[in-house]
């Protein structure tokens, strides 16, 4: 608990610009409209409050589950294992981290209102409901990445072990950790930029639903490949660094716990 969480506010804070101008590319107003480099810390109360539970969430679970299951560094169900305990570690994460989510970005594309202001008006006009849509898409944004990025992250530090003959140091996780997280990134965006637009589309629209397909069909129709990919760039940047801080941190932490 403690470990992920410290690695979870490390993370989130350091990196955030990057995940505002991020989420600025991917608004259904465009960059500039959306605020541009204006406020590029808008809504981080919200991420500061809820990083630290949620990336603990993720690894009490992702860290449990695994040692329930059959994960032998020479089993052929390693990898299988790494998927099963990140899938479920992220929907457990997301039931603290959707409505964190769905306040800071509507905060980092209306920088002029508040973090409070922007729960208060979403809690009346939307009720618990309102902070909790986006939940299906953010789960199904965060369990094709966990299933490419940790099993990813598992296998690259046991082949580093192997070669060097000893466990890998926090440094070299981290590595591991920022080349997995990039690549998990790549692949997901699309899936990312249909949970933006949701999160952000008025109450009553189509993409308010939450239909993840319909999001992504109206994107490629009206933005083509490119809309798909918005923001891809930012993200990258932000999770190769994010892998780094984040499970870099988390392997120093708990191994000065324990």
């Amino acid at each position: 608990l403690k470990a992920g969480g410290v690695a979870g506010v490390f993370v989130d804070l350091i990196l955030f610009p990057l995940d505002t101008v991020k989420t600025r590319l991917q608004s259904p107003q465009g960059f500039r409209k959306a605020g541009g480099f204006r406020g590029i810390y808008a809504g981080v109360p919200s991420t500061a409050i809820g990083s630290f539970p949620n990336a603990a969430a993720f690894f009490i679970t992702y860290e449990n589950v695994k040692s329930v299951l059959p994960h032998g560094s020479s089993s052929y169900l390693s990898p299988v294992t790494h998927m099963v305990a990140a899938s479920l570690g992220e929907v457990v994460a997301c039931l603290i981290r959707v409505p964190s989510e769905v306040v800071k970005q509507r905060a980092q594309v209306s920088p002029s209102s508040s973090t409070l202001q922007i729960l208060s008006q979403t809690l009346y006009h939307e009720g618990i409901q309102g902070l909790y849509r986006g939940y299906k898409s953010t789960v199904l944004r965060e369990i094709p990445f966990s299933l490419v990025q940790f099993p990813l992250w598992e296998s690259l530090k046991g082949l580093w072990s192997w070669k060097q003959g000893h466990v890998v140091d926090s440094w070299q996780s981290a590595v591991c950790g920022a080349f997995a997280g990039g690549f998990a990134a790549a692949v997901t965006t699309p899936l990312d930029v249909a949970k933006t637009r949701i999160m952000l589309a008025k109450a009553g629209s189509s993409n308010a639903r939450g239909n993840v397909l319909a999001a992504l069909g109206d994107i490629w129709r009206t933005q083509g490949l490119s809309g798909l990919f918005a923001g891809v760039v930012p993200r990258m940047a932000a999770i190769s660094l994010g892998g780094f801080i984040f499970l870099g941190t988390y392997e120093k932490t708990r191994q000065l716990l324990l």
